[in-house]
């Protein structure tokens, strides 16, 4: 993509409303503008950063054995008041009334409607067990929201909802959920602590969030240090109970329900950070199958109420996240994973027809090479260029002007560690391509 032709409305100064980093650079950068309180319109590189990350997680559910559909984002109150959470979920929830005088309402969560839909479509217990999942909108109508995408009303959502005949397939059902989180936060790049957790308005008895770690985090965790040396690399979708008992068994816990006095990690192997919510996972039994009536036929011929779960994972929070643990002085530091590109290529004398030549030629080349590029062919000068491209914070940057050309060398920037190495040609397509 040439920069001279894209959509990336930079900001020089720190904007006021922004009071986290993840929220400051967002704008600087030209990934997102408000629309109103806690909605956001999400410009080019802001979409493509959040569309890799659900390409991820959608890539390790279907790796977990959960199916994808898309449920709508407006649903039927009757549903609500059918599982009894429709008056007692709050004023977060955004009630909507349709021309036919219908209660309906956004959708803050689908345990509801998903449960109506397996009413309706699934009789016995030889289509157990089963895990569907969707990406979609999500409506919260937050009190105070804030930190940009991080507390916004409006916001990308992965949740998904297992079905199973008794408790012990629910289980081995969570245990997949479980491992597949830790799985795909590890793709991103992030250290993710699992933390025993209230299941709060969803119900259930047993729930773990997932804290990344990161400076700027909102909770404070004490947890084992050797969760972050657990190799994720062996684990496959079928896992059995002693590897998740092992994962299960590391200390994690919010402050607020640490005690140190009687904590069983000894001293040494305690580690105290900030974290960042970005996932929850429930395991809730017949909560939602008894009030909604979700029967199946069960091998003796009777019919038992099935076993549920619901995982969800903030797409759209998890940009923000990853900015927070992923930032210098001069802007994001994205990994390569979910970088909106990979490279940057900086014409430092766009008037100059051979650095202009030399650029054209080798961002042909790594496009046919397959590689994300961004070319800086504006007619700027060279201080804006370096700064907007450590804003932007792609991996890698490419700089050419004539003192390298010159000597037919290329230089190539990682912006992580700020090391700078000359390259031909070949050797840059060779590394990048």
């Amino acid at each position: 993509m040439r920069l001279s032709k894209y959509f990336i409305p930079t900001i020089k100064e720190n904007p006021s409303e922004a009071h986290i980093i993840s929220h400051t650079l967002m704008l600087r950068s030209g990934m997102i503008r408000q629309s109103s309180a806690g909605i956001y319109v999400w410009l080019p590189t802001g979409l493509i950063v959040m569309n890799k990350i659900a390409n991820i997680v959608r890539e390790e559910q279907n790796r977990a054995g959960a199916i994808e559909i898309l449920m709508p984002t407006i649903q039927p109150a009757e549903l609500w008041q059918k599982s009894g959470r429709y008056d007692a979920y709050g004023k977060e929830m955004l009630r909507i009334t349709d021309r036919s005088n219908r209660e309906m309402l956004y959708g803050p969560t689908n345990e509801e409607m998903i449960t109506d839909l397996f009413k309706n479509t699934v009789k016995s217990y030889k289509q157990l067990p089963l895990n569907l999942y969707h990406i979609q909108w999500k409506f919260r109508d937050e009190v105070r929201p804030r930190f940009g995408i991080m507390r916004g009303r409006e916001f990308l959502m992965k949740d998904n909802y297992s079905f199973d005949l008794d408790f012990e397939g629910a289980k081995e059902s969570y245990n997949k959920m479980y491992v597949a989180y830790l799985r795909t936060f590890a793709r991103l790049g992030l250290t993710a602590i699992p933390v025993r957790a209230d299941a709060g308005a969803i119900g259930g008895d047993l729930s773990h969030e997932f804290q990344i770690l990161a400076e700027t985090g909102e909770s404070t965790l004490y947890y084992d240090k050797d969760i972050e040396n657990f190799d994720l690399a062996d684990l496959k979708a079928d896992i059995d109970d002693a590897t998740v008992a092992k994962l299960r068994s590391y200390y994690a816990m919010e402050e607020e329900k640490h005690d140190a006095d009687n904590c069983s990690v000894a001293p040494e192997n305690l580690k105290r950070a900030k974290g960042i919510e970005v996932g929850h996972i429930f395991y809730f039994g017949k909560k939602y199958s008894e009030s909604m009536g979700a029967k199946i036929t069960g091998p003796d011929g009777n019919e038992v109420d099935v076993e549920m779960g619901s995982y969800g994972i903030g797409v759209s929070r998890l940009v923000g996240a990853l900015i927070e643990a992923n930032h210098d002085e001069n802007g994001i530091v994205w990994p390569e994973e979910v970088a909106p590109y990979k490279v940057g290529i900086i014409n430092l004398r766009f008037k100059d027809e051979n650095c202009s030549a030399a650029c054209d030629s080798l961002y042909s080349k790594l496009l046919d090479h397959g590689v994300e590029v961004l070319y800086d062919d504006r007619d700027a000068g060279a201080g804006t260029k370096f700064a907007d491209m450590d804003l932007i914070g792609l991996p890698w940057q490419i700089i050419i002007g004539p003192k390298g050309l010159d000597k037919g060398a290329y230089e190539l920037k990682n912006r992580r560690t700020g090391e700078r190495t000359e390259h031909s040609v070949k050797e840059i397509l060779e590394k990048l391509g």
